[in-house]
């Protein structure tokens, strides 16, 4: 089940999602829409350059924000003007206390917990580890409900300002239906999260796979550093416990994100068994735990654990880096893996460039070799070249990056459709 595009919320707050009708109040929202997403990006902008940006009419853009300010959206701010004479610029902000979003990141031995401003300000932020032993999705669920008690409260917010929360995991979600399919660590035992918004009267819930969200704001980066029109899409490959792949392309003047199930692709007939319980997978060879099976040469079948620790696959990559054959071999069937998989995934597409990502991104140098030998593989990869591939080490800034801009953009929906 590919992961769809959160920003359909599962259930709704302030502002329900409508039928939109035509004529002047459709176009309305979308000039509101406009009009927040360029605050967004931007940060501040004087009404000339919202006009600019948005391509909207001068008249419509000062109907536009005065219906925000109305709204408290947006507020104004006076710059002085250069050589403090002449009349104050004055710029256009987003009300950073209008709302709030929490973001919340399921790893595999950690929760990561956020909390954003209307401006897109992280202004809080913790982790807490998970039990890897006797957790169940019940114990997770209310270690997660206090978690949130804790963010409102140290900020000082009612939970009637939260206006989204936003989950991601590795793994298989329903979006649709606020909930965690299949987990490395839970399995195939569901983990419903609706019920995580009933103190949050306004809240919208998102529930997103982690690389769709590396994916979007990898691609955000992109665009802001190109020139109009110069960036068509990208995949954002990550590494580590499991692997996961963000496919983000532009379509129609629209980033459009999917995170297909990469790591459970069959790569190879053989009997390297998957923590999903199937043999041959991508991840079967190239997770942390496919990379130790390996390297000790314990057998293929045996049943991987849910979590290896970063420091065990450090000694094995030193290992690797002395000379170590296995570990070595290890590495490199990992690349292999990798390669070949991303192989296919160009085929069905188009060369694109590809954002390497995740704490496995420290084993780049052992893995690179594999990962172009596997590349080269496809006729595709030949007759196009290698596409360009970059190293980013920080996924959780990417993540909570994703989360933040994917949520308040359906935030600044809701906020069209008031009146």
């Amino acid at each position: 089940m590919a992961a769809a595009d959160p920003l359909h919320p599962h259930n709704t707050g302030f502002g329900s999602p409508q039928v939109l009708k035509p004529g002047a109040e459709q176009l309305r929202r979308v000039n509101v829409a406009a009009v927040l997403a360029a605050l967004r990006q931007a940060g501040r902008l004087s009404h000339t350059d919202l006009s600019e940006r948005t391509g909207l009419a001068s008249a419509t853009v000062t109907a536009v924000t005065a219906d925000l300010e109305r709204a408290g959206a947006i507020e104004r701010l006076e710059q002085a003007a250069s050589g403090g004479r002449g009349r104050p610029r004055v710029l256009f902000v987003r009300r950073r206390t209008f709302s709030h979003v929490i973001a919340v990141q399921i790893s595999s031995d950690q929760v990561h917990y956020g909390l954003a401003d209307y401006g897109g300000t992280m202004i809080d932020r913790f982790s807490r580890p998970r039990d890897l032993v006797s957790g169940t999705p019940d114990s997770l669920l209310g270690e997660m409900a206090d978690a949130f008690a804790r963010l409102v409260s140290r900020s000082k917010l009612s939970p009637a300002s939260i206006g989204a929360i936003s989950l991601s995991s590795k793994g298989i979600v329903d979006p649709d239906a606020g909930r965690l399919v299949w987990s490395p660590v839970f399995g195939e035992k569901t983990v419903e999260f609706s019920s995580l918004i009933g103190a949050y009267p306004a809240a919208d819930l998102f529930v997103s796979n982690e690389t769709l969200l590396v994916a979007h704001a990898a691609a955000r980066k992109a665009m802001a550093q190109r020139s109009e029109g110069g960036f068509g899409g990208l995949l954002a490959l990550s590494l580590g416990h499991s692997i996961g792949l963000g496919i983000a392309r532009v379509e129609g003047g629209r980033l459009n994100v999917s995170a297909p199930n990469f790591g459970h692709m069959l790569n190879a007939v053989d009997d390297r068994l998957c923590r999903c319980g199937s043999r041959g997978c991508i991840e079967a060879t190239a997770g942390f735990y496919g990379i130790l099976r390996l390297a000790f040469q314990v057998p293929p079948n045996t049943i991987p654990a849910k979590f290896v620790p970063l420091a065990e696959i450090e000694k094995i990559a030193l290992s690797a880096r002395q000379g170590a054959r296995m570990a070595q071999y290890a590495f490199r069937q990992a690349g292999l893996a990798l390669g070949q998989g991303l192989s296919r995934v160009l085929s069905l597409n188009e060369t694109m460039p590809i954002t390497v990502t995740g704490p496995g991104t420290r084993f780049y140098d052992l893995l690179a070799g594999g990962m172009e030998e596997g590349l080269r593989q496809s006729l595709h990869v030949r007759l196009s070249g290698l596409p360009k591939i970059e190293v980013v080490s920080n996924e959780a800034e990417l993540v909570f990056d994703g989360h933040v801009d994917r949520t308040l953009a359906a935030v600044d929906l809701k906020v069209a459709a008031l009146r």
